[in-house]
């Protein structure tokens, strides 16, 4: 027997009038530590002093480079923005340095790879009308406390783009997600007005085709949420998370899924 789709009618038309959709407990907190100890596992074999990769969102033509583009194929690990000092060197231990460990967890790692392909999350897909969704980038995302970096105002269409667009992100909380510590921050509808720009590669590197609109700062509302519950999240949606200044962190795993039967992948895709 097939995959069945697991969500109800009450929440399918959440998801398609708001562009998010909060399930609680999608994870019990057993598998949520399974995967935040296989990430310690990952921290304690990387090498530190092997990469000064630096994620941004407010200039990352500046700071991408090869090992940013590798990425995508690779289990790779970024730093915060203020994890080093003037003299070049780590503020902090490496575990509290990491913005963020990607893309190709659920393809390289088995752990990743069992949660990011589980009957549950097919089965979400499979419910959003879905003919062949593939898993096309994976983040461990740490946000750590104090220099947790701030996620400007985005759509994830811009970044995974397909014609016609079907990204949907998933966003699993592996810690309480508060205010306090940079919660997911979202506007309701905004995911009806369509794409507002791509972020493309060409030539000239990569950059976004259009400048950023403004986002009436009132509009968002907070996503506040326990650990283990998973937030869906329309392609067009648009969304922000701001820094984490404070002594928590807000440790989440991001799953980006496409379809690749009647969609045709950008070829200038990052």
């Amino acid at each position: 027997m097939g995959i069945t789709g697991n969500l109800s009618k009450e929440q399918l038309s959440s998801f398609n009038s708001n562009g998010f959709l909060v399930i609680e407990s999608f994870y019990s907190l057993e598998e949520i530590l399974e995967m935040r100890s296989r990430m310690v596992e990952l921290l304690d074999g990387f090498d530190a002093s092997s990469s000064a990769s630096i994620f941004s969102t407010k200039n990352q033509q500046k700071l991408t480079d090869d090992y940013f583009f590798e990425s995508a194929e690779k289990i790779s690990f970024f730093f915060e923005e203020k994890a080093f000092g003037d003299d070049g060197r780590l503020r902090q231990p490496k575990e509290l340095s990491i913005n963020k460990v990607g893309h190709a967890l659920h393809e390289i790692d088995p752990i990743f790879k069992k949660f990011s392909s589980s009957e549950k999350i097919s089965s979400i897909f499979v419910s959003l009308g879905y003919k062949r969704p593939a898993v096309m980038q994976s983040m461990y995302i740490f946000k750590q406390p104090g220099i947790g970096g701030e996620v400007v105002p985005h759509q994830d269409n811009s970044f995974l783009y397909t014609e016609p667009p079907s990204c949907t992100g998933l966003w699993l909380a592996l810690e309480d997600a508060t205010i306090i510590n940079g919660c997911l921050w979202a506007i309701p509808g905004s995911h009806k007005n369509g794409l507002v720009r791509r972020f493309i590669r060409d030539d000239n590197g990569v950059h976004f085709d259009q400048c950023s609109p403004f986002y009436d700062q009132k509009e968002f509302v907070p996503l506040e949420v326990k650990a283990g519950t998973l937030i869906v999240i329309h392609g067009d949606l648009i969304h922000q998370s701001f820094e984490n200044k404070s002594t928590t962190s807000r440790h989440a795993l991001s799953l980006h899924v496409v379809d690749t039967d009647g969609y045709k992948w950008a070829k200038n895709n990052w």
